[in-house]
């Protein structure tokens, strides 16, 4: 016995392995997911979303914990225990119903990993702010060019109002130690009000290059400067701000930076605003296509209008940035379009500016015109009715669009019950298509007026049970061979044409 124990014990250790067994100690889970650090979440029964822990031995479950205190010892303790892993990426699990949280409240919560031992790891902790009504309406503010921006000192001072997708992760930073007060002065070209103040710094997760005591001031020449009331920022600890104002008209804003985390201040996005609306489009004169532009400069990530005027359906369109559009431009067009694709966009959600958004929200929940979401547009279907339904999915699903390289496709299968449907008419089961996106909408909160039409590892399809409004994650209109998806699009905008044909031909009728 004394000489097969050895072997015993390696064939153990072995089995103990090969089962999920792991030396390596239980990580806190990334509350980098949804919703991450200061989100404005919509819905109070929010999704609540983490990328998984590693190490610890066999299954993990988890433990989340809401509260109204940091310190998650209040009456209002809210407390899930034993959630499985969604899958090897990501955990979500949403607030049930009986545990609805409170409006216009600050929430704290964290979660942590426990291994098949019975072994736990350390909290990963964050906070929201539940804001219901946020987007319940167009933000009636519209964007303030800035001419001009300058520096105390540092590089790069143009990537603040750098306002595109990347641009969120482009910065300026101060030179340290340059000088104790650095400050950042805008020319907007002319007298003009601001009453809004959009505010990105450091994304990275780490506090390094946040404010920490700031004050934004105005001046009509750039050189005599006045602090503007309810802008002085004290024991400031995030990386978001927005500051509503009452209205103030100038031609320079000056932010004055007075105390910071790190070694110097980093700005990575500023957007001033203005009260009021934009003009009303001018749309064509023949039949077109509305194309909401999802990118943070307002136009698209693929060449969408040109495919769509492309194809023989005698469409032409009109593109209008998401911080444009609104259920009141919508009725005051001259004439209605015959139908409106949401486009997708190449941003990290947790970082936009989403009151932009409320206005192309409002069209997505009111609008009768037929409308399909691509990519993030479809991803906004869901967020219109709540900001958390949709999460990042823990790995980037990127087709090579390069066909001399070996492409691994994820196949994506259509419902039985969905595929005789004509939004599908001409597409294989299962097909492949182009993705480009790291986040995808979420199956545990999905609105209950939506169903799930086809899937791959994740919600790749969807469509309203009451309405001509659909969804894909994929991208249809991006032009290679193996894009087995383009017909989605394609039959979307002929069921959106016959449609309107249909009724002309209706009112024709004596």
């Amino acid at each position: 016995m004394k000489r097969i124990f050895p072997y015993l014990l390696v064939f153990a250790v072995s089995v103990f392995c090969v089962a999920g067994g792991s030396s390596e100690p239980l990580t806190a889970p990334r509350l980098t997911n949804n919703p991450s650090w200061d989100i404005i979440a919509t819905n109070r029964r929010p999704l609540l979303s983490i990328l998984n822990a590693s190490g610890g031995s066999g299954k993990r479950t988890y433990i989340y914990q809401v509260d109204k205190v940091p310190t998650f010892d209040s009456d209002s303790l809210i407390e899930y225990r034993n959630i499985p892993e969604t899958n090897r990426d990501i955990t979500e699990k949403r607030v049930e119903e009986k545990d609805a949280l409170a409006d216009k409240t600050r929430y704290y919560w964290r979660a942590q990993a426990v291994d098949s031992t019975g072994g736990k790891g350390p909290w990963g902790q964050t906070r929201f702010y539940l804001d219901t009504t946020s987007d319940d309406s167009f933000m009636n503010l519209v964007r303030v060019p800035v001419r001009k921006v300058e520096v105390s000192s540092g590089e790069n001072p143009k990537n603040i109002v750098d306002i595109d997708d990347p641009g969120q992760v482009t910065c300026w930073r101060s030179t340290p130690p340059g000088d104790p007060t650095p400050w950042v002065k805008f020319d907007l070209g002319r007298t003009t009000e601001v009453s809004r103040i959009w505010m990105l710094s450091n994304i990275s997760g780490g506090k390094d290059g946040w404010l920490r005591d700031f004050v934004w001031q105005m001046s009509s020449d750039g050189r005599s400067w006045k602090d503007i009331e309810g802008t002085h920022i004290e024991k400031n600890d995030t990386f978001r701000n927005i500051i509503d104002i009452e209205p103030v008209s100038c031609r320079y804003l000056r932010l004055l930076i007075k105390r910071w985390y790190g070694y110097a201040p980093q700005i990575n996005v500023f957007i001033p605003y203005s009260p009021g609306k934009p003009p009303v489009p001018e749309p064509p004169e023949k039949d077109y296509v509305l194309v909401i532009g999802n990118q943070m400069n307002g136009f698209t990530f693929t060449e969408l209008a040109k495919f769509v005027e492309g194809l023989d359906l005698g469409l032409e369109t009109l593109t209008v940035p998401h911080y444009e559009v609104s259920m009141d431009m919508l009725k005051k067009l001259k004439r209605e379009p015959v139908a409106i694709i949401c486009s997708g966009d190449n941003a990290g959600q947790q970082n936009l500016p989403m009151f932009e958004y409320n206005g192309e929200f409002e069209i997505i929940r009111e609008t009768d015109i037929p409308l399909l979401g691509i990519c993030f547009g479809h991803q906004a279907t869901c967020i219109a009715h709540g900001y958390t339904f949709v999460r990042s999915m823990g790995w980037s699903d990127i087709t090579s669009l390069d066909l001399e390289e070996d492409i691994k496709m994820n196949p994506i299968t259509i419902l039985k019950e969905y595929e005789d449907r004509p939004i599908f008419k001409g597409i294989p089961n299962p097909f492949t298509a182009v993705e480009v996106h790291g986040w995808a909408v979420s199956p545990v909160s999905l609105p209950e007026e939506y169903v799930i039409t086809a899937k791959s590892r994740y919600v790749q399809t969807l469509k309203s049970k009451s309405r001509m409004l659909y969804g894909e994650q994929f991208h249809a209109e991006v032009k290679v061979d193996y894009n087995q998806g383009t017909p989605y699009l394609v039959n979307f905008l002929t069921l959106a044409v016959e449609k309107v044909r249909g009724k002309e031909e209706k009112a024709l009728k004596p």
